[in-house]
């Protein structure tokens, strides 16, 4: 996975109040949850801001990262959990993130990348991306920037489940009936297809 490195600090002051004079001052509140828990054992969160300048690297970009976050001279790895954007202007409110580290596996969504020319495509017919990710479960080093899928033997009318797919080191995480890709017919793949009915009579 791609890194990336963005500065912090961490808050005293949270709440609705404190957290609206943050973003006023160009501050995104974030929480960091980890392996540290609270007395009812549930997570713990680190409560700290980023400047939106350096959040906007990390979440307009096609690309998965782990964030290097320095929060007030201590780095921590994480991953985002969750982003808040706002209803209406979607701005960005607030940022979770998972501390990892590089032994325990993680789970998260890696991007698709489709290669080579479907079969069904030279047919006439349309290629379709049904996902843009799937999930995989591995320690965050073994976890690749995109995940390649062959296509080029995919028939016209036929499709590609998760179920079919295998990467090495990597457990996939999302469900094994869901299509990833598959080659629609098209008008002018019916009309091949008649054509060399046609012939063939």
């Amino acid at each position: 996975m791609k890194e990336i490195s963005v500065n912090g600090q961490k808050r005293a002051e949270t709440g609705k109040k404190a957290s609206k004079l943050l973003r006023k001052e160009g501050l995104i509140p974030c929480n960091m949850y980890g392996e540290k828990k609270g007395e009812n054992g549930l997570p713990e969160a680190l409560s700290f801001v980023v400047p939106m300048t350096e959040m906007r690297k990390v979440i307009y970009s096609p690309h998965v990262y782990v964030v290097n976050i320095n929060i007030d001279g201590i780095e921590h790895k994480a991953i985002i959990k969750e982003l808040q954007f706002h209803p209406t202007t979607d701005a960005l409110l607030h940022a979770d993130f998972f501390e990892i580290n590089e032994k325990k596996a993680i789970t998260v969504g890696i991007p698709v990348n489709l290669k080579g020319h479907a079969q069904g495509v030279r047919d006439g017919g349309k290629l379709q991306l049904q996902i843009r990710k799937i999930n995989v479960t591995a320690p965050y080093k073994n976890i690749p920037e995109v995940l390649d899928i062959d296509v080029t033997n995919l028939e016209l009318g036929k499709s590609i489940k998760v179920g079919a797919l295998s990467f090495e080191g990597l457990e996939i995480a999302t469900s094994k009936e869901v299509v990833v890709c598959s080659v629609k017919t098209t008008r002018a793949s019916r009309s091949a297809a008649s054509t060399e009915e046609a012939a063939a009579e």
